[in-house]
């Protein structure tokens, strides 16, 4: 599902909004979410899933085109974990 496609899902089910009062809301949502997992921390949908920022050590690639090693530098990836409800939906 595409953002366009989440925006025109949420206007069908909420009549009394605008499809752009609802694309102002999921923008909003977005941008929040994304300064929290920038500011490291920790955020949680109940029932849907939990988002949260890890750190992936340094280390050694090598490049399978010409073999040469790599030095890859540290990074923080984001982790995401499935919330109870979604998981027993999803494992029916």
């Amino acid at each position: 599902m595409t953002k366009s496609e989440l925006v025109e899902r949420i206007a069908a089910k909420m009549p009394n909004l605008t499809i752009k009062d609802v694309e102002r809301i999921v923008s909003v949502v977005f941008q929040r979410l994304t300064r929290a997992l920038a500011d490291g921390d920790r955020v949680e949908i109940r029932g849907f899933g939990a988002f949260s920022v890890r750190s992936r050590k340094p280390r050694v690639a090598i490049n399978p085109k010409n073999k040469k090693r790599v030095d890859v530098p540290e990074k923080r990836i984001i982790h995401f974990k499935t919330g109870k409800e979604l998981h027993c939906k999803l494992n029916a």
